[in-house]
């Protein structure tokens, strides 16, 4: 109970921004004020808040507000794309303190699991950080994952990724604890701590990377499913007369939606010449930055084929917005700035004529706060998240702790 009281302060002191004294923690959380009173002191001796000038409100002796102490401790978050590695360093508030990219040096797991361990320590010397103060490792990557065991199980993009103990490999190279986690929860976790949504508010996030997935948050709690693998939407057919995907169906947001799917369109159809070495994540990337680019200097062909995309994009939308009746939609990812011009334009009045629900509301579109970094961003959060958000699960006794009557621990 303890511990669930301290993150229910935390997690108050971080939503107000500005911070709050401890009259307006009392009120905020619902704790008894010698609760807040010791809770904060030890809070105030961990350097986790700090205190940040008194205000009078009303009679009585000024108020003495509480805020989070940024830099009293950091994340690292690492966002596992299969063209590109992002690192971030946050501070306690989620804010990025610096930032790195680095291209994916191979398709070998272990190279790739070196090359992330070689990026993270260059980050913690050039920004000096003392280690004691990093509260871990965040990893956003593809899925599906195996949760329980750490490890990445035959990503579609991630060729040679067959069940990789990413998590425990990662921590034994780095020395630092490491929270594996799904890309799209991870960009949902961001979302929830930089933009700016109610306590129990609900959307439903749409991830545009190499391929595309979703992430949904109910109550203000992301929906991770019950093996943490909710999201995956590659095989909804949002074009029943479109290509053959390798699942036997045709039109599925895989074959229609993904960068690869587009750029393929367009070298169908004549805006690109066919003349791809391959279809390695790294020339999807390019390729699909010289669309986006064609279209964006009038390319008429060039904006057609991307237009079109973004009609089937709100079928898939749709489909789920209408099942879920959420409160908005928010779009991020890497490959998210090079579209989001021409979604933004396009998406609200499409998915207006498709909602079962314009009679009564508008459905709000927009791009997530961070952008192309969400997913690192998010990675790092998920690991914030652990220090600073109360989970009610705290509160109950694990089936290791159950004893049977007339035993007690030492």
């Amino acid at each position: 109970m303890g511990g669930f009281n301290r993150s229910v302060i935390l997690e108050a002191v971080r939503r107000s921004g500005e911070g709050l004294s401890r009259t307006e923690l009392v009120e905020a959380t619902g704790l008894s004020a010698q609760t807040v009173t010791n809770i904060t002191r030890r809070l105030l001796d961990e350097r986790f808040i700090e205190e940040a000038g008194r205000t009078v409100q009303g009679p009585g002796k000024p108020r003495t507000t509480l805020r989070l102490n940024p830099t009293s401790r950091v994340s690292i978050g690492v966002h596992l794309d299969p063209a590109i590695m992002t690192f971030v360093l946050l501070d306690l508030t989620g804010a990025v303190i610096a930032r790195v990219t680095r291209r994916m040096p191979a398709d070998d797991p272990r190279r790739i699991i070196a090359a992330m361990a070689d990026e993270i320590e260059q980050l913690i010397v050039a920004e000096d950080i003392d280690r004691s103060v990093i509260t871990g490792i965040g990893v956003a990557a593809p899925g599906p994952l195996d949760a329980g065991h750490g490890t990445v199980v035959d990503p579609p993009k991630l060729h040679s990724w067959h069940r990789v103990p990413l998590r425990d490999a990662l921590a034994e190279a780095t020395g630092l604890r490491v929270i594996l986690e799904k890309d799209t929860t991870a960009a949902a976790v961001a979302e929830l701590w930089t933009g700016d949504h109610q306590p129990d508010s609900s959307l439903l996030l749409i991830y545009l990377g190499i391929g595309i997935g979703a992430a949904l948050v109910i109550d203000g709690d992301v929906v991770r499913g019950a093996s943490g693998n909710a999201g995956e939407i590659g095989h909804i057919i949002v074009d029943p007369d479109g290509p053959e995907c390798a699942c036997g169906q045709r039109g599925c947001v895989e074959v229609v939606c993904t960068p690869q799917a587009i750029i393929e369109r367009a070298e169908r159809v004549g805006v690109f010449a066919d003349d791809r070495v391959g279809s390695d994540p790294e020339s999807v990337d390019s390729r699909f930055t010289d669309l986006c680019d064609r279209a964006a200097g009038g390319d008429r062909g060039a904006t057609e084929i991307l237009e079109e995309a973004t009609g089937y994009l709100s079928v898939l939308i749709s489909a789920l917005t209408n099942m879920l009746d959420v409160d908005c939609v928010v779009l991020g990812g890497p490959f998210w700035t090079r579209v989001s011009s021409l979604d933004l334009s396009l998406l609200p009045q499409l998915l207006e004529r498709q909602s079962a629900t314009r009679a009564v509301r508008t459905l709000p579109v927009r791009g997530a706060v961070i952008g192309d970094d969400v997913g690192a961003v998010g990675a790092g959060c998920v690991v914030l998240d652990e220090v600073l958000s109360p989970r009610a699960e705290a509160l109950f006794l694990h089936s290791s702790d159950q004893r049977t009557p007339g035993t007690e621990r030492a």
